[in-house]
């Protein structure tokens, strides 16, 4: 599959772009290269219409996952934020569908909740309406309806994951405790997650990704049934 992949040369695409190019022939937009040089690239702003149309073009499928270097709590965050969470996703889908892609992927966040830690503590489906009102999580939320939208006007399949802290595998080893609830997801997991999802298309759908591998804080049973995706990793004994 020919796989557009939006802000790949960012944080998650670091994390998972070596797993992905070994199932799919992959393309990059992004503002700057990709750590692999030899990556199909096309440099570009994702607020810029002609320049998504153009990477679009003879794509498969996309994958947005661009964040953007966001300042948490500055006026250039906010502006960042809507401009890469919000106006980005809504023209990545319009030229994605204009290109004649169906199927698109894009890599939300639990903090579309105000507090994935706080009460109730325990999430036991993605039908809990999210509440996040701090920039980011409130602009992903928006991420998501826009993805719904595109499904309900264009007839394309969106799968929206839900990522929690992806990390590098070695950092997540380290850190992990056994018995110790933890929501970080290690990279290959979640490259494991975006290839399940490039793959099933059914409308608009939002699952839940996380390392939380005894789900004591996440139900991921979506995840398993639909996508037959669930966490890998395990701390060491």
């Amino acid at each position: 599959m020919k796989v557009l992949v939006i802000g790949g040369s960012g944080h998650v695409g670091g994390l998972t772009l070596p797993l992905l190019r070994e199932q799919h022939t992959l393309r990059v937009f992004d503002l700057r290269p990709p750590a692999d040089a030899t990556l199909d690239y096309v440099a570009g702003d994702v607020t810029n219409y002609d320049a998504l149309l153009g990477a679009s073009q003879g794509m498969d499928a996309l994958i947005y996952m661009a964040m953007g270097n966001l300042a948490w709590s500055e006026i250039s965050g906010i502006t960042t934020a809507f401009d890469v969470n919000a106006k980005g996703v809504y023209l990545a889908l319009k030229a994605a569908h204009d290109a004649g892609v169906a199927h698109a992927v894009y890599t939300s966040s639990m903090s579309v909740y105000k507090d994935p830690l706080a009460p109730p503590y325990y999430y036991p489906d993605e039908d809990i309406p999210p509440d996040a009102r701090h920039f980011y999580g409130l602009t992903k939320r928006f991420g998501e309806e826009i993805c719904r939208c595109a499904a309900r006007e264009y007839g394309m399949s969106v799968n929206a994951l839900r990522l929690c802290h992806p990390q590098d595998e070695a950092k997540w080893l380290a850190e992990t405790k056994a018995g110790v609830p933890t929501i970080a997801t290690t990279g290959p997991d979640v490259a494991r997650a975006l290839l399940a999802a490039l793959e099933f298309r059914c409308g608009f759908q939002a699952f839940t990704i996380s390392g939380d591998y005894e789900q004591k804080i996440m139900n991921m049973q979506k995840a398993k049934c639909l996508l037959g995706w669930a966490p890998l990793a395990r701390p060491k004994a």
